[in-house]
């Protein structure tokens, strides 16, 4: 099997291993920063409700950030699946394989570049165009799509903001 997974991917065991510790790198990494936008976005939040009272342009300015915050999180989040979704991958011997149908070895360079790419070049470009023809009404990318749970956890967050 192990031979089968090498030349399917042209990977050695051991680059998949270096793939799979700079994904759960990544992932921490990652991790890091959207828990920190979120406790930042909370704690300015929760600190502003003792300098009432506000003038309007303070607080459309606050309502742009909160929203560009939950967006950059959203964003991460994405990729945070993404990261997921390649390290089942890796235990499932089919990292490094094109899912775009072609089930082609994914190049080196392109996994060195964002080692989550679920797709060949070639696919990726036809899944950004909607055009691939393996591709799900709601369309992954490899920068991954949003959970509704996850949705729900940014509805929450905003609800707790302009609740406090």
């Amino acid at each position: 099997m192990e031979k089968r997974r090498k030349s399917k991917t042209n990977l050695t065991p051991a680059e998949i291993e270096k793939f799979k510790a700079q994904l759960l790198a990544k992932r921490s990494e990652i991790l890091d920063n959207v828990t920190h936008m979120e406790d930042e976005t909370l704690r300015k939040e929760r600190s502003d409700l003792s300098n009432m009272p506000i003038h309007l342009a303070d607080a459309g300015t606050d309502t742009f950030e909160l929203e560009n915050t939950l967006g950059l999180v959203g964003s991460e989040r994405k990729i945070l699946q993404e990261i997921d979704d390649a390290l089942e991958r890796i235990e499932n011997n089919t990292f490094g394989i094109c899912e775009g149908g072609t089930e082609h070895p994914i190049p080196k360079a392109r996994l060195k570049a964002i080692p989550w790419a679920r797709y060949c070049v070639k696919c990726a470009g036809l899944s950004e165009k909607g055009l691939l023809a393996r591709e799900e009404p709601s369309g992954k990318s490899d920068y991954g799509q949003i959970s509704e749970e996850q949705d729900d956890d940014f509805d929450n967050i905003a609800d707790e903001q302009n609740n406090s």
